[in-house]
Parts: C-alpha cells; sequence; structure tokens
C-alpha cells in the first residue's frame, strides 16, 4: 500500500532537493504534480484541494522569508500535511474506570470485521489486559464459529448467544463482568451495503453496551467508497477510530489519506498481515515517513524489541563481533527475524532502501530454501563450515532438495561474513576483541542488540557497504542490513 504514492512523492523531492532557492513558479510545479499523485492515490478530491494548499502555503511563505533552505521547508509541509491528514496523533487508548472497556466493532461485510476484532484482542493481550470476545454477528452463517476457531488461536474465551444480537451483546456484557474479563470485544453483523436495518440493529447495539470505544473496520481496497461508509457509520454511531484491514495489499491508500479529513477521526490501528500477530496501532508521523521514502526506524525497532530476547541477541552480537557466530545461530536468528513480520514489510520501515527492493514480494517462504540447507548440515558442519568438502556439499544439496551451487554460495558468503564482522569488530575495539594497538577495547554504550535489535540492524541502511550481505539464494533481492537475504 501506498507503493505508487510514495514513488511519485520521492521523484518529486528528488527533483526540488538540491535548489539553493525555489521560485514561484517552482512551487507551482511541484503542487502541480503533488496533486496528479494524490488524485492518482484514489484521495478524495476535496482532501486533495486541502492538502496541496496547506502545503502551497507553507512553501510559498518559506521562499519569501529566504529560508536558508527553502526545499527542506516544502519536504517538512509535505510531511506535516500527510501526517495530518492521517490522523495527527496516535490515538491513546484509555481504560474504564470500572471495567470491563466494552469496544464495538462496526463495518460492512467483508471488511475483515471478524478478524480484526480477534487481531484487537491479541492486541490488548499484548497491553497485559484480559480481553473477551463477543459474537453477535448472528446474520452471516458460521460467523460466530470463526470467531471462536479465531479466539482459540489466541487463547481468549468468545461469548454468544443465538437468541438475538442486541439481547447476545448485552450477555456478553454480564460474562464479562463475572469472569473478571477487563475488555469487552463486539463483534456484531456487517450487510453487503449500507441499509437502515443494519444502522438501526447496530445503534441498539450501541445503547445496550454504552461501547468506550466505536471502531469502524475499512477495508484499505475500497478506495474513496470507504470515506462515504464511514461517514454513514459516523453519523449513526459517532465513530472513535477507524481499523484500516488489507494494509499490506496492493491499495492505493486514498481510503487512508481521505477518513480522518471527512469524519474527524483518526485511524486507530491498522492490520499489516493476515497472521493474528501482524497488527499494530497506527501512527501517522511514522506513516507519513514511510510514504516519502524516508523509513520508520521506531516501529522496526518496537517490532524487533518484541520478537528478540535482549540476553539472546547481545550474546549473538558478541559472537558475531567475535567471529563465532556459526550457521546455529544464524538459524536462530532466520527464526526471531520472522517473527518480526512479513520481510517484505520490513523492507519499507528501512530508511534509504531502493524503490525496487519496497516493491518486491519478499515472503517468508523465500527463507525455506536457507534454512533446508542448513538443517541438512551435521551439528560439526553448522559450526566449521569450511571442512565441508565437494562430497559433503553434494549430500546436503541432495539432502535439502537444492543445488550445489546453492550450497557453495551460502557457504562462501557466509566465510565472508565471519571475516569482515570480525576484522569490524577488532577495528570497534569491542570486549573481548584486540583493538589496533592490540589492548582490549573499552566498553562503549550498548548497542542495537542490547535493545533487542537483531545484528546489523545498527548499521547504516543507505550506506550497502556498511550493510550485513548474509547468505541467500538466486532470484533474491539484496537488502542491506537484512539478515539472510542476498542476491550477488
Amino acid at each position: 500500500m501506498f507503493d505508487n504514492l510514495s514513488n511519485r512523492l520521492e521523484g518529486i523531492v528528488k527533483k526540488i532537493r538540491g535548489k539553493g532557492r525555489l521560485t514561484e513558479a517552482d512551487i507551482d510545479e511541484v503542487m502541480k504534480e503533488i496533486r496528479t499523485a494524490l488524485l492518482e492515490a484514489d484521495v478524495n478530491v476535496a482532501v486533495v484541494r486541502t492538502i496541496t494548499n496547506r502545503i502551497r502555503e507553507a512553501a510559498v511563505g518559506a521562499a519569501r522569508s529566504g529560508a536558508l533552505d527553502p526545499t527542506q521547508q516544502v519536504v517538512k509541509a509535505v510531511n506535516d500535511e500527510l501526517t495530518r491528514a492521517l490522523g495527527g496523533e496516535t490515538l491513546s487508548i484509555t481504560y474504564a474506570s470500572r471495567p470491563p472497556t466494552v469496544v464495538l466493532m462496526a463495518g460492512l461485510q467483508g471488511s475483515g470485521k471478524t478478524t480484526a476484532s480477534a487481531k484487537l484482542a491479541a492486541w490488548f493481550k499484548t497491553q497485559g489486559r484480559q480481553p473477551l470476545l463477543v459474537g453477535a454477528d448472528l446474520q452471516r452463517p458460521a460467523a460466530v464459529e470463526q470467531l471462536r476457531t479465531l479466539g482459540g488461536q489466541i487463547e481468549v474465551p468468545v461469548f454468544s448467544d443465538p437468541s438475538d444480537p442486541i439481547q447476545a451483546s448485552a450477555a456478553g456484557l454480564d460474562e464479562a463482568k463475572r469472569l473478571g474479563r477487563d475488555v469487552v470485544i463486539v463483534d456484531t453483523a456487517g450487510r453487503l451495503s449500507i441499509d437502515t436495518e443494519m444502522m438501526e440493529q447496530v445503534r441498539q447495539i450501541s445503547v445496550a453496551v454504552e461501547p468506550d470505544y466505536t471502531f469502524l473496520v475499512v477495508d484499505a481496497m475500497t478506495g474513496q467508497d470507504a470515506v462515504q461508509t464511514a461517514d454513514a457509520f459516523h453519523t449513526t454511531l459517532q465513530i472513535d477510530g477507524v481499523i484500516m484491514s488489507k494494509m499490506d495489499g496492493d491499495a492505493r491508500g486514498g481510503a487512508a489519506l481521505s477518513v480522518k479529513e471527512v469524519i474527524g477521526r483518526p485511524i486507530a490501528f491498522a492490520s499489516t498481515g493476515e497472521k493474528l500477530n501482524e497488527f499494530e496501532q497506527f501512527h501517522p508521523e511514522r506513516m507519513a515517513s514511510r510514504i516519502l521514502g524516508m523509513g520508520d526506524m521506531l516501529t522496526l525497532i518496537e517490532q524487533a524489541e518484541s520478537a528478540f530476547e535482549a540476553d539472546e541477541a547481545e550474546e549473538a552480537a558478541a559472537k558475531l563481533m567475535g567471529g563465532q557466530f556459526t550457521l546455529d545461530d544464524f538459524l536462530d536468528q532466520m527464526q526471531q527475524l520472522k517473527k518480526m513480520g512479513p520481510l517484505g514489510n520490513l523492507m519499507g520501515m528501512m530508511p534509504g532502501v531502493p524503490k525496487e527492493l519496497k516493491g518486491a514480494k519478499i515472503e517468508d517462504d523465500d527463507l525455506k530454501p536457507i534454512e533446508a540447507i542448513i538443517r541438512s548440515m551435521t551439528p560439526e558442519e553448522r559450526a566449521q563450515p569450511v571442512i565441508i568438502n565437494g562430497s559433503r556439499r553434494s549430500r546436503i544439496a541432495a539432502g535439502s532438495g537444492t543445488q550445489v551451487g546453492d550450497v557453495n554460495r551460502l557457504v562462501k558468503q557466509f566465510g565472508e561474513m565471519q571475516k569482515m564482522m570480525k576484522k569490524f569488530g577488532m577495528a570497534s575495539g569491542k570486549p573481548g576483541n584486540k583493538g589496533r594497538k592490540g589492548k582490549k577495547g573499552k566498553k562503549g554504550k550498548k548497542g542495537p542488540a542490547a535493545r533487542g535489535l537483531p545484528p546489523g540492524a545498527g548499521f547504516d541502511p543507505t550506506n550497502p557497504g556498511q550493510g550485513m550481505d548474509l547468505p541467500g539464494l538466486p532470484g533474491m533481492p539484496n537488502m542491506p542490513g537484512v539478515p539472510g537475504i542476498h542476491n550477488p
């Protein structure tokens, strides 16, 4: 999502970057291109007009004031307006003083509402809460069963009453109080289109449970139609925030950029993949930064901290710098990396990554051949890849279902990586390694590994020379700074 808009805006910024000053003619040309880029992204026309007017006002003001770098002022104005259009600030969730906190989920059928309910419940669990899911969608066949299945996967209880959606919602609230659950998420029925019956039913459910938050689930693929849906629901329910589903798709992003301006409510959460843990709070300023190609290191760090144990990561980093990092260690790091979410999404968070890599379809399955090769080795071979001779390579290739050339490439690149990192560790005087003068280096500030980041995350991703070109297979793009993916 946002790939096309991101490419267009990055191109616009690149054109004006480096100019000593901007004339009003330059600004007019930039505004024309930004307007076209937003319209192509399926942003609401009125919203496009508002955004471009604000950017133009800021840009002209910077040019007339004789600012030292008006180009940077224009980029800042674009970033500020994108942030404002996406919601301005992250929605802060507060909890009811007398539990449970009630969340009402609304949306059209097919928007991903039931899955979003389960994902939200999983998110609340990570916040130390004890949620209860209530199945009030009695219209769609097997909707409650789907919710029970999803609830089972995240170990969250599900309550439903087959009699009536309104009664089921109220009974679910009572059940939460009885069980001592402090968050209740009510999954209501959707329709193929907005109608009076649907709106009246969801309004009555809202009256029955008195929700602390009412979230509208919007399919990011629906474009400007999502704005009309949001407006209709907001008129009936007073929406508190929007949950954007299918943000990992190839939608142009118009819905996300239009909703806040039209209904005045922010995007609260975003679904970034199919898995139940691929769901996160929406940070407008971070998304704006991603769209402009400036990356999103804060989210990347947060995901790494949740996936990597700090002690384990620090130990792995020490091994890496000391040249003692084995293929077993590398395999462990690959498993941890996959916990951070789809690899393609991680690329969009890294600043300075070429647009060709951001658009690359990189799946977790792409790492499976590498895993298969390593798992086909003996413990001795994983610890000392240098002993892998011709006959061993043939055996490993046959056991992993790959080619001998793939095994050769992995062994060679892993050996080069070990040498490079050992030299880097010695030159930087890391504890336990001898520096240039043969003295033990002083212990400095803890690096990314101490914060739970994987080895290599502290490298500058805009400089391929500092990236970690770790082992990979043909057909997989080079990703500086990301373990396990390299195309020679």
